[in-house]
């Protein structure tokens, strides 16, 4: 078996900062994404509720009137 190679300090250096931007960056996109996110949720939900507001309605249009 080979003995592990030992790694420039440097190299070690640029990996972690790396990742520590990667995390900063996406904390901060998250908290970007978040809000936008959640306007969607409720308009959609607002959007559902009509939805099915009108489906009700044309249910019980269909079932009332007589079938030809």
């Amino acid at each position: 078996m080979i003995p592990p190679v030992q790694v420039s300090p440097l190299i070690k250096f640029t990996r972690y900062s790396a990742l520590l931007v990667g995390m900063i960056y996406g904390k901060k996109r998250y908290d970007y994404l978040k809000p936008v996110a959640a306007e969607e949720r409720r308009i959609e939900a607002e959007e559902k509720k009509k939805r099915e507001e009108l489906e009700r309605i044309a249910k019980e249009l269909a079932e009332g009137s007589p079938s030809i």
